[in-house]
């Protein structure tokens, strides 16, 4: 027996033991509740609903609360010096399917067991481990770099080197010969000028 819920806006196609990511609910980890808005019971017989089938309800058990991975958002506009670069990480609950119940009073159950994995307390065991584990590095002093684990030996201060004498800088003068052309126009004006 399958069943097409809905919950957040979608439609899922569920069976009894899935195991399903759906937007994000508030609901308390490990909690189980019954799914109202069932839009068709398939399996031997198929009930259809408009909008809805009456009496017919999904149970689930809230085994995640967490967030998805990191998704990359970028935004560019040629030729008008537009970028906006950001990211994003979506919420969601991962729910188990433990039982489907038709109209008729059949009902599809799973022997699976819910596994309840909290999120949050895993991420402060992985934190906790690794401030130890560099803890346990630094006593022993290793994986620090090369600067750490070898002592440098002292330097000889560096010898004066002794200071060169300054090259003096040449003038060069620049001679101006006066073209043809100069001389026909300058005196063109003072011929110009005396008439």
């Amino acid at each position: 027996m399958y069943a097409i819920i809905k919950t957040g806006g979608k439609q899922y196609k569920v069976q009894a033991g899935d195991v399903l990511q759906v937007e994000m609910l508030d609901k308390e980890l490990g909690s189980e509740f019954t799914i109202d808005e069932v839009l068709l019971v398939g399996g031997d017989k198929t009930h259809v609903g408009s909008p809805t089938v009456k009496n017919a309800k999904v149970t689930v058990v809230v085994t995640k609360q967490a967030r998805t991975r990191k998704v990359i958002v970028f935004k560019k506009k040629r030729r008008h010096s537009y970028r906006k670069f950001g990211t994003h990480k979506q919420s969601f609950t991962e729910l188990f399917v433990k039982s489907i119940t038709s109209p008729d009073g059949q009902t599809a159950k799973t022997d699976a067991t819910p596994v309840v994995k909290d999120m949050a307390a895993e991420r402060q065991t992985r934190i906790q481990t690794k401030v130890e584990d560099s803890r346990a590095r630094a006593e022993a002093g290793v994986g620090l770099g090369r600067a750490a684990a070898q002592t440098p030996a002292p330097k000889a201060p560096k010898a004066k080197k002794a200071a060169a004498p300054k090259k003096k800088a040449t003038k060069k003068v620049a001679k101006k010969t006066a073209s043809k052309r100069s001389v026909k126009k300058a005196t063109k004006k003072t011929a110009k000028k005396t008439k």
